[in-house]
């Protein structure tokens, strides 16, 4: 058996930096959240319809975290009701690049992914089918 080998410090700070990020810009909502803003700045209501499926307060959560981040600004114009808009900074327009190929990846490998999660689930079902009928003797 060989020694596991001990993260430089370095590697260990580049591993939090990376997971750090990924944190944010990794979960479905944020993902989303700026493929939506790629063409200009939303009102939140829009956001809100352009998002299935998402709660109020969790887009809220997201789009605080993408402008604590640096990745969104949100805009409040003082009319009644009050109108708020979010857009990609820079810094969030860089992440376009990264989600685009993300997705077209997802997208051509869709297929080859449910076809090993079905074999993974064949396989799986295999041994505890065994197990049932051992018993059942």
């Amino acid at each position: 058996m060989t020694p596991r080998r001990r993260a430089a410090p370095h590697e260990n700070e580049d591993c939090c930096a990376v997971r750090d990020v990924l944190n944010r810009v990794g979960d479905k909502w944020s993902v989303l959240v700026v493929a939506l803003l790629r063409d200009g700045p939303l009102r939140f209501s829009e956001l809100r319809r352009s998002v299935e499926a998402i709660s109020q307060r969790m887009l809220t959560l997201t789009l605080r975290g993408l402008e604590r981040d640096g990745l969104v600004t949100r805009t409040v114009t003082p009319t009644t009701p009050p109108r708020v808009d979010y857009e990609l900074t820079a810094l969030g327009s860089t992440l376009l690049a990264p989600i685009t190929a993300l997705a077209e990846w997802a997208k051509k490998n869709r297929g080859a992914i449910q076809s090993a999660r079905d074999r993974f689930d064949e396989a799986a079902k295999a041994p505890a089918e065994q197990r049932s009928r051992a018993r059942a003797r």
